[in-house]
């Protein structure tokens, strides 16, 4: 028979807690009508803004799972990759653009080239990170890399900062994602269906890369097993650096999706959306790719919802504002309670 143990009654406690403030702020809001009265339509809104949020966090958080996946490290610069994109491709092409009026004669050019560029500028300072900060600590005891992750986070800000200011940058206007759609006598925001489309076409084009190519395969083969992988004839140096490249073009993408919807930019802009990824990556399981998609699109959902939904329910003021609550107080409980994820393997202690 299991002893009693008082730490197990305090996170039932907790779960209890947790679950009662759920109900008790729905309660609030759908029988007592506390807050604001929302229509299906809002809802939707809701829902599909929250969409959009969360497929930005999916891609960011599939960088997350797939170092994790190779080099069992949290790789907490991530973020910093997603800035360097949205930023370089902003001030070094997307304003020239705008500023010779090729955006308006030309949008999809014009979004192919920032494409592209955020794409190889966040690949740039992900490879030369991995080169010169990550791969000298191969074999050091696994707290060292998480502390350098940090001071690498950190130095990519300030970096940014003295090449771009710390002024916010605007992202040029696009006439194509201005306004709204129509969809079965709802209407939607342009920006948020673009970003929810290219998203999910990028996720599950990732998915297909790693599953069918023969690089795929390399990454899945390094991620079982690297002493394995090198008998096999496997370059596992190139194989981790392919890793940081293909993370970090999920990560420029999403630079550009966010400078989309967002369309203000400046150096410390990676922090908070690389948190929420990790959170999302943590959320579906680290180390997963699929479970990495799901937990962005969970979490955006549930930031979205959230306030509307019980927080008004429970008399918070401003309750809108407190979305980033939400977000990291998922993470919290996501590892109390089942730190492998939704679909994610339980973490030994060689992966912790």
């Amino acid at each position: 028979m299991r002893r009693f143990n008082y730490i197990d009654l305090v996170l039932w406690l907790f779960r209890i807690g947790i679950i009662g403030v759920v109900v008790w702020g729905m309660t609030g809001k759908f029988i007592l009508g506390v807050g604001n009265d929302y229509t299906i339509s809002d809802w939707l809104d809701f829902f599909v803004s929250g969409l959009s949020q969360g497929s930005l966090y999916a891609l960011i958080a599939l960088g997350y799972t797939m170092v994790y996946g190779v080099l069992f490290m949290i790789n907490f610069a991530h973020g910093e990759f997603f800035m360097a994109g949205a930023m370089s491709s902003t001030v070094l092409v997307a304003l020239p653009l705008e500023n010779a009026g090729l955006t308006e004669r030309f949008p999809l050019l014009s979004l192919l080239a920032i494409f592209v560029s955020a794409i190889l500028m966040s690949v740039a300072v992900a490879v030369l990170t991995e080169r010169v900060a990550y791969r000298p600590l191969r074999n050091a005891p696994r707290l060292v890399p998480l502390i350098t992750a940090i001071g690498a986070s950190f130095f990519w800000q300030y970096y940014f900062r003295g090449l771009y200011g710390s002024s916010l940058i605007p992202f040029p206007e696009f006439a194509m994602f201005d306004g709204k759609v129509e969809f079965l006598g709802l209407d939607f925001q342009k920006a948020d269906i673009a970003v929810i489309v290219t998203s999910l076409v990028v996720m599950i084009g990732l998915q297909q890369f790693i599953q069918r190519t023969k690089t795929g395969r390399a990454i899945r083969a390094v991620a079982e097993n690297k002493d394995a992988a090198t008998l096999m004839g496997i370059d596992v140096n190139r194989t981790i650096t392919i890793t940081f490249v293909v993370g970090a073009a999920m990560a420029g993408i999403a630079g550009v999706l966010y400078s989309v919807v967002f369309r203000q930019l400046n150096f410390i802009m990676g922090f908070i959306p690389g948190i929420k990824a990790f959170t999302a990556a943590v959320l579906g399981g680290i180390g997963s790719i699929p479970g990495a998609a799901l937990g962005g699109l969970f979490l955006g959902v549930i930031e979205a919802i959230g306030p509307p939904l019980f927080l008004e329910g429970l008399g918070v003021a401003g309750s809108h504002q407190l979305k980033d609550v939400i977000a990291f107080t998922m993470l919290v409980l996501v590892l109390i309670f089942r730190p492998q994820g939704i679909i994610g393997e339980r973490l030994s202690e060689k992966k912790a």
